[in-house]
């Protein structure tokens, strides 16, 4: 009688241990799922948080620009290749034009400057600014192509800057596409178009898009236009650094109005 009592205390236990053991091993899964869980979820927040931050640094630095001794140092050497460039084209072709080769003098195209080409100077920039404005108002594509690079370009810029980045490029620019290549191309409004193309085509990029390159295209052509009618590079550089400097003002005062 006390055998089998004891026997069947001994059963009940060992039944009671297993169970225990095996709710153990449950909760030990559950809560090692959960820890896995947690550990996961912990991941992809920091995954998150990650990618989020480095959208914020990728958007404070768009809005903020390149900083300003970046701007004018890019800004100088690209000028001084442009204008050696465009230099060595001109003497070159001026050189092989002597010694009989058949290519057109560049030289054709002077350096002389005459007062009725302040006319022209004044037309080519009350063309060209008030269709970019036009285009600014009317034109989203243009308008956010504009504003990026403005933006990325100007914001670090201080008010005598623009002289640099406005005149600088300019000069460089007009003295090789006006200057040099389209003369070796002939002065005619078909090499004022290409050089044209040329260059909007070399406008693309730093947040420009097609719409940009478009609006340079149209501007280069004009500039060739003018060129054609005075024979003199000046018309062109005096052209496009004043419709430089007008743009870039115009974005400081309508954008920074802080500065």
């Amino acid at each position: 009688m006390h055998s089998s009592r004891r026997n069947a205390v001994i059963t009940f236990a060992k039944k009671s241990t297993k169970r225990e053991s095996r709710d153990f091993r449950n909760k030990s899964n559950d809560s090692l799922l959960i820890s896995e869980e947690a550990s996961s979820g912990s991941e992809g927040s920091t995954s998150s948080s990650l990618e989020v931050n480095s959208e914020d640094v990728a958007t404070d630095e768009q809005n903020s620009g390149a900083p300003r001794s970046a701007v004018l140092q890019a800004c100088t050497l690209t000028s001084g290749l442009l204008l050696a460039g465009g230099l060595l084209l001109r003497q070159v072709s001026h050189l092989a034009s002597l010694n009989g080769w058949p290519i057109a003098d560049p030289t054709d195209v002077s350096f002389d400057f005459e007062t009725w080409h302040l006319e022209l100077v004044a037309g080519l920039v009350i063309v060209i600014s008030s269709s970019r404005y036009i285009l600014l108002q009317t034109w989203a594509d243009f308008r956010d192509s504009s504003e990026a690079a403005n933006r990325q370009i100007l914001t670090s810029l201080e008010p005598l800057d623009y002289i640099v980045v406005a005149y600088l490029p300019g000069i460089s620019e007009e003295l090789l596409f006006r200057g040099a290549l389209m003369p070796i191309l002939g002065l005619n409004w078909i090499s004022a178009l290409l050089v044209g193309t040329i260059f909007g085509a070399l406008h693309l990029g730093n947040g420009r898009k097609y719409s940009f390159a478009i609006w340079a295209t149209f501007v280069g052509f004009a500039y060739g236009i003018g060129t054609i009618a005075s024979s003199s590079v000046i018309v062109p550089m005096v052209s496009h650094s004043l419709n430089n400097i007008i743009g870039g003002l115009l974005w400081q005062f309508t954008k920074n109005p802080q500065k």
